[in-house]
């Protein structure tokens, strides 16, 4: 059993796992997916919080074609640009996660979607927003740059459309999510995901169902079920 957005602390028999991540990193939701079928697996209570990171930073506000971006940022070339997004396509599909990769899909900045999951947490709702988010963009190829479009996420899953503009416009959350982002990059978080079990044991990237769950199970023992 997983809990998101409830206050667990203190809870002895609740696995505590911290994730940091970005709406735009495909490798965060497969980690995030492998992640819930190994709780499902082991059949541990745990509670995940959600913590921001941005791949691009100084992005321009128009984005970049993802690929031109990927081919530029990693020097790869097309053809294998086109057989990471096959790989993880299928790797999507074998946890119910589904990637609709397309030629013009555009990377943006997702300062304004840190903002906004920041403020759903005060809702309890910051994970029911990451995974909309996720589903916007991967799925539904959303620009999550635009204040639209976030509300209108934000809306889809019970949060007040109004509001939700009303934190991107007038920026309330800024500060507070790049003093987070400053608090992960100056502990050594330069990559994601990022997946941080009971606050101290650091596991990097997308490690597969069977390591999550090995993980898990050594870091339960003692715990109540």
């Amino acid at each position: 059993m997983t809990s998101q957005d409830t206050d667990t602390t203190g809870l002895d028999d609740v696995l505590q796992i911290d994730i940091v991540s970005d709406v735009v990193c495909p490798w965060c939701i497969v980690g995030f997916k492998q992640l819930e079928h190994a709780i499902a697996r082991t059949g541990v209570t745990a509670a995940i919080k959600w913590h921001p990171f941005e791949l691009n930073q100084d992005m321009a506000a128009e984005g970049e074609n993802l690929r031109e971006h990927i081919m530029r940022k990693y020097g790869s070339s097309a053809e294998q640009s086109q057989a990471a997004r096959d790989r993880l396509t299928d790797l999507g599909a074998s946890l119910g996660f589904e990637f609709n990769f397309t030629d013009d899909m555009r990377m943006v900045n997702t300062f304004k979607a840190h903002q906004l999951i920041h403020w759903a947490g005060e809702s309890r709702k910051e994970h029911q927003l990451k995974m909309a988010l996720f589903q916007a963009y991967f799925g539904d190829r959303k620009d999550l740059n635009d204040n639209q479009v976030l509300a209108d996420v934000a809306e889809s899953i019970g949060l007040n459309r109004a509001e939700a503009l009303a934190v991107l416009e007038d920026g309330r959350f800024a500060e507070t999510v790049r003093a987070e982002e400053a608090f992960w990059t100056g502990n050594g978080i330069h990559g994601v995901p990022a997946v941080i079990f009971e606050r101290q044991h650091l596991v990097s990237g997308a490690q597969g169902v069977d390591n999550f769950a090995a993980i898990i199970t050594e870091l339960t023992k003692g715990k109540a079920a």
